[in-house]
């Protein structure tokens, strides 16, 4: 008994945190306070600097570690380094630095997570961002309330009147509820963005993080956050519908099959159960919201859909003309009033900002890691 009890204590004694271990405060800052840093307008850049610490972190510690097939990931950041030769305002290169250093940051942030496993384990980093999505659908439901909502942030008052001007800038420093113009020639209904730019971007976080919140609320089925997840999760399907966000119902699509096909294959009746009743629930309420009519609604009072495919098409043949490293930055339309080239989707914007190489290294860094 007295060997099985010192055993039992050296286990837990390997596992607990020792001074040399990476602390998981930086990660928790990157999405813990996100309101906050929405709020002060520096959401879009506080990563930045979180990065920083990580990376400093890192390299007290040392002995960092990489996976495998990681060089792919880092090629792609060298073409998109090299590709600021097509920069040519000063205002692009705004946009190309932030976004530079953002891959830059999440680069880091990935290597530390990678490196800190011993303190960062998968159900921490799921209760972690399972709040972060929570605090997507409270802006969603602001969206909803308040479709006008709008305030100067604190950044505003920092930020170079002669900065000020600039289109990502302006939309930084002046916080909006929802993507919505009122006086458009087409009456659509508001859509929310909070806490995010653009409503796209509400849409992606949504789809990209609701299937981990249904994972953390199954690994915490025995705890009173089960509970309050399986209230929050119908009731965050009706900001979504809001969204109108034809791409975020494709992509919840393509999740909830491979979810239900994988549970399947691995003989777990319960998880394939209850992924069913969970797309059950999720439909239910879309219909009783009147998704399809909604979507429907917009489809015939915009013509999005045409024009997104003419920018598409646009935005491919421009980059012909750059096409070993594009143009540094997106750049207005051939057509008046359209959005400008290399925008309405992160595959386009790489494939026109940093050249076709880059778009195949950023996929192929994509695709490798999901299947490692």
């Amino acid at each position: 008994m007295s060997s099985d009890t010192s055993l039992a204590q050296r286990s837990r004694a390997e596992l607990a945190p020792t001074r040399s271990d990476l602390p998981r405060w930086p990660i928790t800052a990157m999405f813990a306070p996100f309101p906050l840093w929405w709020a002060f307008g520096t959401a879009e850049m506080m990563w930045i600097p979180l990065a920083g610490v990580m990376a400093v972190l890192l390299a007290r510690r040392g002995d960092v570690r990489i996976p495998q097939g990681f060089g792919v990931w880092l090629l792609f950041l060298v073409m998109v380094a090299i590709s600021v030769i097509g920069i040519d305002t000063p205002g692009r290169l705004i946009g190309f630095g932030l976004r530079a250093a953002q891959y830059v940051a999440v680069t880091v942030a990935f290597v530390y997570v990678f490196n800190a496993r011993r303190t960062i384990s998968p159900q921490w980093i799921l209760g972690l961002l399972t709040i972060f999505w929570l605090y997507v659908v409270a802006g969603g439901f602001l969206g909803i309330a308040a479709p006008e909502f709008s305030f100067r942030t604190p950044l505003a008052f920092i930020v170079p009147s002669g900065l000020q001007s600039n289109e990502l800038i302006q939309e930084m420093i002046v916080r909006r509820a929802t993507q919505w113009n009122p006086d458009a020639w087409a009456v659509l209904d508001p859509r929310p963005s909070a806490p995010f730019l653009y409503t796209n971007g509400w849409g992606l976080a949504y789809s990209m993080l609701l299937p981990l919140v249904i994972e953390y609320a199954y690994r915490m089925r025995r705890d009173l956050r089960f509970a309050a997840l399986i209230i929050a999760l119908p009731i965050s399907v009706v900001p979504a519908v809001f969204t109108l966000n034809r791409g975020m119902f494709l992509g919840l699509g393509v999740a909830a099959a491979y979810a239900i096909v994988r549970a399947m294959l691995a003989g777990r009746g319960r998880a394939f159960l209850g992924l069913i009743a969970v797309c059950g629930v999720g439909v239910a309420c879309a219909v009783a919201l009147g998704a399809a009519d909604r979507v429907l609604g917009r489809v015939e009072t915009s013509s999005s859909t045409e024009d997104r495919a003419h920018l598409y098409e646009e935005t491919f043949l421009r980059t012909l003309e750059s096409p070993l490293f594009g143009f540094g930055a997106p750049r207005p339309s051939w057509t008046e009033g359209a959005p400008s080239a290399g925008t309405q989707g992160h595959v386009w914007m790489v494939m026109f900002s940093h050249g076709f190489p880059a778009l195949a290294l950023f996929l192929a860094a994509l695709a490798w890691f999901a299947w490692r």
